[in-house]
């Protein structure tokens, strides 16, 4: 053992105390959102919550005004909604002095919330409500939730809710707006801008009650449909145009859609508007719940003429920058004209279901009526192609409906940029076939403990090595990680806290570094799928821009990765050495398994390390054609310590993998049922060892066998004596290699080797002498002519006679 692993493992035995991580839950908050400009007290409720210490709120406008546990499963949280709040969702995780709980949301509104009384369910009996009010409902099984307003004529009336955006459970709510005979005048279940949830807009034709229903489509519902129904006289715009435009900028927008009219307004595009910034449409009347996700990027913007629906008439614009328009009818094509210079390259990207529109964008690059590039959903349903200008010149983009449709608010914009690297850097989740998994995606280090993320690139047009890191991290943690490799997307990494870290934490982002230190990436990307439906579709998820690190109490044991002493070579294996310190008291059992497997290195996915016991092993093993090289990686731990399990990671510990040590080439021997062989092989030395080296058969048949043999840096063949008994399966048998162990630097090595067939064959019996044949005198026997066994050996005593070693 190490003299510097000794010191950490009695350091450790100092350090830990009584307290571990008890991995906490966070299921839900309710109510779903709140009127901003408001206070309101939050219920959280999940699971080993009572050690709670902190709200982590990851965007600006809800600040905590006080945290109370109520038990270990509630939480009740006071906040303050600032009246600028950001509209929508908003990210929150719970810091508990053991842990981080999973990411979940809460919905900030511009109306004030009621809540559903029943029973409602009838078109009859309807809930009164004031107009522009938030409803917080539920659909139960065969529900319908039935709710009055007065409106008078000319008055817009907008419904719309979240629902599946929730991300509580998987439904398909609806929505409805009936007049007094029951007629209905709007009705809505899908939409491009809210996904699965509904919303519409109607305008009045009289004075009266009209009546807004709510249910799931097929009558279904259970206690987790819950809703956000926003009723009011907000406008309802379906479509924006322009799409995007550049920071600071003022721009004058058109808003298409809605049914009362089209609305024109400037706006100044904000400088630093945030990864969840959208813009909703604002008037006299209300403000639209859901806004557009509205591009903010440095490119010149340009909208369509309205007469490009040729080649000839094309709108002109630049490259780089970004042309905006809506295919306004069906079969309507839309062109755009640019000038290039030969060698330039280009990528183009369409923007249209990604922002709300209905449009299934097709788009083309053309000269002189001949097209050059083309793409249809390479990004969902929308286009993005890369363009190598072959020559100078003018160039025509054109956007169409993959099924030719088109409509006032088939809206799209199509950026034209050049190439730039781009890193979107987050931590992977444990459970890669489980979409809904969060486990670990937050980083819990425990107090004199270390915690292992496998960090995850999504690279675009970006090589050579990434050096990661984080923007932040708690007081008294370290981060310990190597350049993530040019040729992988993945690069492990460990934290490690200070035995006198203080608890605490917060949020931070993921980086990426080039060479030189310049930064490449810093935007975390980190998914958390809320509901996912058939066919693994994510119908409910957010995507935030920082994860959690925290620091928490000390974890009640610890592991460290004796490491190899040794490189293994291609082919061979060897046997991970993994220790276990455990603070007084705990005896439990510790799993442990990789973190990340190097590229053709494997390692065991599990070991256990027995209650009471302080080791176990991992068999690890590197592939005939693994790349000679050095690579580094964790093991993680996991032990069920009072109700829950309790993380930690090994130190990162060194895989080197070396040329194959020894090659075998093996003859295809054959033995008789009760005989004898022997397999020849020829040894190649690649690398020099000192003493002597094991070599055993693997794989023999059944009643087969041979002896172990031994091996020098100077063997050039070997040759195995084989033994069948009577009984040996007659046959080819296939998967004969040899097991060869080295000692190096006192540690075993084990290396695979050769491979060949063995044939068993049944003895052939004697054939009778006829009868009455005269018998043949029998002829001298022919000089007995030596085995290739026999020859060896003999050529072996030779060489210890002239040795002066005593014959055998």
């Amino acid at each position: 053992m190490s003299p510097r692993l000794l010191a950490s493992l009695c350091a450790f035995g100092v350090l830990c105390g009584e307290s571990f991580a008890a991995n906490p839950q966070l299921t839900t908050v309710l109510p779903r959102g709140w009127q901003r400009g408001t206070e309101k007290e939050l219920t959280f409720t999940g699971a080993n919550l009572g050690d709670a210490q902190e709200v982590l709120v990851y965007y600006p406008g809800v600040a905590v005004k006080s945290l109370k546990v109520i038990n270990p499963t509630t939480l009740a949280v006071a906040v303050s909604i600032a009246p600028d709040c950001r509209l929508g969702e908003h990210a929150v995780r719970v810091r508990t002095a053991t842990g981080v709980t999973p990411l979940r949301t809460f919905w900030v509104g511009a109306l004030p919330c009621v809540e559903e009384v029943e029973p409602n369910d009838t078109f009859d009996k309807p809930q009164p409500i004031t107009l522009n009010t938030t409803v917080h409902g539920v659909i139960g099984n065969e529900d319908v939730d039935s709710f009055a307003v007065e409106c008078k004529k000319g008055q817009r009336l907008s419904v719309e809710l979240e629902g599946m955006r929730l991300g509580d459970t998987f439904w398909d709510p609806a929505v409805a707006v009936l007049d007094a005979k029951r007629f209905e005048l709007a009705t809505s279940d899908d939409s491009p801008l809210l996904g699965q949830d509904p919303g519409c807009s109607v305008v009045i034709p009289a004075d009266g009650r009209y009546v807004v229903q709510v249910r799931e489509a097929a009558y279904r519902g259970d206690e987790k449909c819950r809703y956000r129904l926003h009723v009011g006289t907000f406008p309802r715009p379906t479509a924006v145009v322009p799409a995007g435009g550049r920071p600071g900028e003022e721009i004058e927008l058109r808003f298409v859609g809605d049914p009362v009219s089209e609305i024109r307004q400037r706006i100044r595009v904000p400088v630093n508007p945030g990864p969840h910034w959208r813009l909703h449409c604002q008037t006299v009347d209300g403000v639209s719940p859901t806004g557009f996700p509205f591009r903010v990027t440095d490119l010149p913007n340009v909208v369509e003429s309205g007469a490009n629906a040729t080649p000839a008439g094309a709108t002109g614009c630049s490259a780089p920058g970004a042309f905006n328009g809506v295919v306004g009818k069906p079969g309507e094509v839309d062109h755009f004209k640019f000038p290039a210079r030969k060698g330039e390259v280009f990528d183009l990207k369409c923007y249209a279901r990604r922002l709300g529109s209905p449009l299934d964008a097709v788009l083309t690059v053309s000269r002189g009526g001949k097209e050059l590039a083309a793409n249809d959903d390479s990004r969902g349903p929308d286009s993005e192609l890369r363009f190598a200008v072959p020559e100078d010149g003018e160039y025509v983009a054109a956007v169409r409906d993959h099924l030719h449709k088109g409509g006032a608010d088939y809206f799209y914009r199509v950026e034209i940029t050049p190439i730039a690297p781009t890193v979107t850097m987050f931590v992977q989740r444990a459970d890669l076939a489980n979409l809904a998994d969060q486990e670990r995606q937050a980083v819990a280090v425990p107090k004199g403990g270390r915690a292992a993320a496998l960090l995850v690139a999504d690279r675009h047009d970006c090589g050579g090595p990434l050096v990661p890191g984080f923007t932040r991290l708690p007081a008294g943690v370290s981060l310990a990680a190597d350049a993530m490799d040019p040729a992988q997307g993945v690069v492990p990494v460990v934290l490690e806290a200070a035995a006198d870290a203080p608890v605490g934490g917060g949020l931070a982002a993921v980086t990426a570094r080039h060479g030189g230190g310049v930064l490449i990436g810093s935007d975390t990307g980190q998914e958390a799928a809320f509901t996912v439906g058939p066919n693994q579709g994510v119908f409910a998820r957010h995507v935030a821009d920082k994860t959690a690190v925290a620091v928490t109490e000390a974890c009640p044991y610890r592991i460290d990765v004796v490491e190899p002493a040794v490189p293994v070579p291609q082919g061979a294996g060897y046997n991970l050495r993994v220790v276990a310190t455990r603070s007084a008291g705990f005896t439990g059992p510790i799993n442990v398994h990789p973190l990340w497997q190097p590229p053709g290195v494997g390692i065991a996915g599990s070991a256990t390390i027995p209650a009471g016991a302080t080791e176990a092993t991992l068999a690890l093993n590197a592939a005939p054609n693994a790349a000679p090289r050095r690579w580094r990686t964790a093991l993680q731990a996991v032990a069920t310590v009072g109700d829950g399990p309790v993380w930690t990671s090994s130190q990162l510990f060194a895989v080197e993998v070396a040329p194959a040590a020894v090659s075998l080439a093996m003859e295809r021997p054959a033995v008789e049922q009760g005989g004898r062989a022997t397999l020849f092989t020829k040894v190649t030395v690649h690398t020099p060892f000192a003493g002597a080296a094991k070599v055993a058969l693997v794989g023999l048949p059944p009643k087969v066998t041979a002896p172990e043999l031994e091996i020098t840096t100077g063997t050039t063949e070997l040759a195995f004596p084989l033994t069948a008994e009577p009984g040996a399966p007659a046959g080819k048998h296939g998967g004969v290699f040899a097991r060869i162990t080295l000692v190096k630097n006192g540690e075993p090595v084990y290396q695979s080797a050769g491979g060949t067939e063995l044939r068993v064959d049944v003895p052939l019996k004697a054939a009778a002498p006829p009868a009455n044949v005269p018998s043949t005198p029998t002829p001298a026997a022919p000089p007995k002519r030596l085995t290739r066994l026999e020859q060896l050996r003999l050529e072996q005593e030779e060489r210890e006679k002239a040795a002066g070693k005593p014959m055998r």
